[in-house]
């Protein structure tokens, strides 16, 4: 069997939670006999994707637009960078040729219409995997999309129309989504749809082998020091400049804590907004951006090994696939208290959970978890057996596979009724 994977956005130098996870799926889909087609639209920088034939992956580019005038070049770059409301013609027709038994669409809005439609067409499944909600979405990143198209003029809604994006949940053969929320919010509202809580996954052994000493070697700076790092790109929903701000107090009562944050500059006003927070507190010594590393890594792995603890301080997340990476590289986890983490954290024996706006709950988190030896091992150890028993590639892709063949076998189904049923009718016009 063969899945077509449709992205709205890949650029290597901004890689992410999303990309990571599509990647991983697709490994693991291999191992279980299927293989992948990953569509993705044409960038400014897409000749990297080895990740994807080291996932045993082929890849193909489809021209794109952003159906909008009377807007800047610059924001015209920052929504296909947030995966903006695109139009292609052409991935309609790619989509056709591609022979794929089923196609799974990992976007929303009309480019997941237009993967329906050519689904439609060639009478096989199609699936859609929501890696930022629907309906359960912060107001800040619901927000977001819309940001770069003040002042300009969207005229692509005749073109959402032509593909029924706005009736994409209701018409698709499955949703699979993140965390349980969203699937009771969606199983509310869309009561006849399949509805499959679908988590993400890691390679855990890959995040097991221990490389704290390459670490070192390639981050001497990190030598003797408490790090607490984060992984995510550097984005408004993410909350970086938050982190920051908390440093001081926490370097107070431990002297020798360092921030890692690694991730790519995804919105120049939050990096702006985070060298300026380093410079006015004085911690040009203390925080180390690593910029963009791709998930799975060598650098990015041994980063998280060798840190005390690993924070996520997100407005918004709906899984926090980072948490995943933390728990196999055996490294505790203290989380915001978001949709994502919320379900994925059994709080105080797989992670701790804080709320943003309780910041002493945060900053005793901090000081358990740098003085608590035994809390530490403890919350290791049960994260670490949690995440190889529910979360390890293959046994993620075992599941959605499954769901692949039953929909094709339904399918099939389908259409052997549909013809079973037009014989009769067929005859008696020939008997007439």
């Amino acid at each position: 069997m063969q899945a077509s994977h449709i992205l709205h956005k890949y650029d290597p130098a901004q890689w992410g939670g999303s990309e990571t996870a599509v990647q991983r799926l697709v490994q693991g889909l291999q191992m279980h006999g299927i293989s992948s087609l990953v569509h993705a639209p044409h960038n400014a920088s897409h000749s990297d994707i080895d990740s994807w034939r080291d996932a045993g992956a082929r890849f193909q580019r489809y021209r794109a637009f952003v159906p909008v005038i009377g807007i800047s070049a610059a924001q015209r770059e920052a929504l296909v960078s947030w995966g903006g409301n695109l139009f292609s013609f052409e991935l309609f027709w790619q989509l056709r040729a591609s022979g794929s038994q089923v196609m799974h669409s990992h976007a929303l809005n009309r480019i997941a219409g237009i993967s329906l439609l050519a689904a439609r067409s060639r009478g096989v499944p199609h699936v859609i995997t929501l890696h930022g909600g629907a309906l359960d979405i912060h107001d800040e990143v619901n927000a977001k999309p819309a940001a770069p198209l003040k002042g300009g003029f969207e005229w692509g809604k005749a073109l959402g129309a032509l593909v029924r994006s706005r009736r994409l949940l209701q018409n698709t053969d499955a949703v699979f989504t993140c965390n349980p929320r969203e699937a009771a919010l969606l199983q509310e509202k869309y009561p006849r749809q399949r509805i499959i809580v679908q988590p993400h996954s890691v390679p855990a052994a890959q995040y097991a082998a221990d490389g704290r000493a390459a670490a070192l070697k390639a981050y001497p700076q990190i030598a003797n020091r408490d790090l607490i790092v984060n992984v995510a790109r550097l984005d408004p929903a993410k909350n970086l400049p938050w982190l920051v701000r908390q440093l001081p107090a926490i370097k107070r009562r431990h002297p020798r804590a360092m921030l890692v944050l690694i991730g790519a500059g995804t919105t120049q006003s939050v990096v702006e907004e985070l060298n300026r927070e380093i410079a006015r507190l004085g911690l040009a010594a203390d925080v180390l951006l690593t910029g963009g590393l791709e998930s799975g890594c060598p650098q990015l792995v041994v980063l998280i090994q060798s840190a005390r603890l690993f924070v996520l301080c997100s407005t918004a997340e709906p899984f926090g696939i980072v948490i995943l990476e933390a728990w196999a590289a055996g490294t505790p986890v203290l989380s915001s208290r978001t949709s994502g983490p919320a379900s994925l954290i059994e709080h105080g024996r797989t992670g701790i959970l804080f709320d943003l706006d309780q910041t002493a709950d945060f900053h005793s988190a901090i000081d358990t978890l740098m003085i608590n030896n035994k809390l530490h091992r403890h919350l290791s150890s049960e994260a670490l057996d949690h995440v190889r028993a529910e979360y390890d590639v293959p046994a993620v892709a075992a599941r959605v596979a499954r769901v692949y063949e039953e929909l094709v076998e339904a399918k099939k189904l389908k259409g052997s009724r549909s013809k079973t049923h037009c014989q009769p009718v067929q005859f008696a016009a020939k008997l007439s």
